[in-house]
């Protein structure tokens, strides 16, 4: 339960203390969400900066803005844990933690002598959670995984893409989010069962980012076996409603559309002065327009060819139709209702002043979360995090001579 602090008001997550030693994008996603609901995150990183996220684009007077906006509201430390003092350091650290997200090959911390009995052994309390592609058992388990690998290999992207054409992807890792919803549920889930009993003891969260995407398209496997189905990409269409599209103005403004209900549908048949649509057979169900979606769309698409958007947006809203015009960053920044929610915040930045993101999500009614600062500068909070495990600064500069920190 939220509760109110010198008149600011902290998350339910607030007595949850989480080290993240992930890399790139999806577990550290998770991480950064749990830091929006008021969790106690650490980025841990190797002293020498070598995550990738560091490097990827957009990057500004070679400062990564997406590691910034990405590891929002969480401290950071660099650590090689690799290295024998470095592992002893770790290893004190763990019983001041709750959770430890890593996200390396299987089988790696091992290596690094990490392994689960030597982590529950510094803690017994401890939830670690392991993000991979492929899961921590299995033929593919020590498999390298990236977003574009598991989405591919879920089943996600052969739904993406022209029909009779190549599957395609989105310009964003859609994957890598998912997985990162799914670890701070994953986190929230098990903190729920182990703050709740003391005598609890601390599991390993086996998180495979392809079975979390596959776990989202919960009609592939009963239509494939049921229906001897095997869903494709149909362009902008879908396989299971119609009309459902997207459709261009006569200025070429692109917008898209749902009329699946029958209902909708005889609204949306009125507005373009088709009424003998609604009893038409081919059109007059769900099933049936499915079915017809091709002569369907073809109609509709002439109709709105001959309109402008204006005038189209006018007509879909009287009648209640479903659609919005496909928006840029730019229509997001001046649409009337992401500014009425405050949907874009500023992220108090040491760079660059603040440094716009998305808000947090979700809202509850009477809870005014604090806005996290952007994601922490190369071992920015080393002296801070370390004096707590009674490491001075003469043992910080040492560390620092060695490539420990």
């Amino acid at each position: 339960m939220a509760r109110t602090k010198n008149n600011v008001t902290i998350g339910p997550l607030h007595d949850i203390r989480i080290l993240d030693m992930a890399t790139v994008l999806a577990a550290p996603f998770g991480a950064t969400l749990c830091a929006d609901q008021g969790a106690d995150v650490v980025k841990l990183e190797l002293p020498n900066g070598s995550d990738a996220l560091r490097g990827l684009q957009p990057v500004k007077d070679g400062v990564s803005l997406w590691w910034k906006v990405a590891n929002r509201g969480k401290k950071g430390i660099t650590l090689d844990v690799r290295h024998e003092r470095g592992r002893e350091i770790f290893l004190k650290m763990l019983p001041s933690f709750d959770v430890l997200i890593e996200n390396f090959r299987t089988g790696t911390m091992d290596k690094w002598g990490l392994d689960l009995e030597t982590l529950h052994k510094a803690n017994p309390r401890l939830v670690v959670l392991r993000l991979t592609g492929f899961g921590q058992t299995g033929p593919h388990a020590n498999r390298p995984g990236y977003a574009r690998i598991f989405e591919a290999r879920s089943g996600l992207t052969n739904l993406t893409g022209e029909v009779d054409d190549r599957p395609l992807h989105s310009n964003f890792p859609i994957g890598d989010a998912v997985s990162g919803v799914f670890a701070a549920f994953s986190i929230s889930a098990e903190m729920v069962r182990i703050k709740g009993n003391p005598a609890e003891k601390g599991v390993e969260i086996d998180l495979a980012a392809t079975e979390a995407l596959f776990r989202l398209l919960d009609f592939l496997p009963v239509e494939h076996e049921q229906l001897g189905l095997v869903r494709g990409h149909v362009g902008n269409r879908t396989s299971y409603t119609a009309p459902s599209n997207m459709y261009c103005d006569r200025d070429g403004i692109w917008f898209t559309l749902v009329a699946s209900s029958d209902s909708i549908f005889a609204r949306l048949c009125r507005l373009i002065g088709r009424d003998d649509w609604i009893t038409d057979p081919r059109f007059s169900t769900n099933p049936a327009r499915v079915e017809n979606m091709v002569e369907l769309d073809e109609n509709l698409s002439t109709w709105f060819a001959s309109q402008e958007i204006i005038d189209i947006e006018a007509l879909l809203t009287a009648a209640g139709v479903p659609f919005t015009k496909v928006f840029t960053i730019k229509d997001i920044e001046q649409d009337d209702q992401f500014k009425a929610r405050n949907a874009i915040i500023r992220l108090p930045d040491e760079d660059y002043g603040t440094l716009p993101a998305p808000c947090i999500v979700p809202r509850v009614k009477g809870r005014d979360m604090p806005v996290p600062r952007t994601g922490p500068s190369l071992g920015e909070h080393n002296a801070e995090i370390f004096r707590e495990f009674g490491l001075t600064a003469e043992d910080l500069s040492a560390l620092r001579a060695d490539g420990v920190i």
